[in-house]
């Protein structure tokens, strides 16, 4: 799974986890933060990921990520959250704790909003 399709699955699960949105997730794998505008909802977002310049849009259960050309699939119960990346094959995993999230995919990485 490509390194900021991560960051943005994650910001995605924070910020409709916690409903409020950010201007940024902090990648403690890439070590920087990654600038993200646009709207996160209990049923959709329309993020643009400034790093890479391009949007990652849709209802939650299926994602675009116009930056590989492909969908995820993404389902949020409560604070843990899980889905597939049709670009990698890649099931992943993760949960939301306040402001921390957690990713588990072939390995773990950690984001904060």
């Amino acid at each position: 799974m490509q390194p900021n399709t991560k960051a943005c699955v994650a910001y995605i699960a924070g910020c409709s986890t916690s409903g409020k949105n950010s201007s940024s997730i902090y990648d403690y794998d890439q070590g920087k933060y990654i600038n993200i505008s646009g709207s996160v909802s209990s049923m959709q977002a329309n993020i643009y990921d400034h790093d890479r310049g391009c949007y990652v849009q849709g209802q939650l259960g299926n994602l675009y990520d116009y930056g590989v050309g492909s969908h995820i699939q993404l389902k949020i119960n409560g604070n843990q959250f899980s889905g597939y990346d049709y670009n990698s094959g890649t099931h992943f995993q993760g949960s939301v704790n306040g402001n921390n999230i957690t990713f588990y995919a072939n390995g773990y990485s950690n984001y904060s909003i």
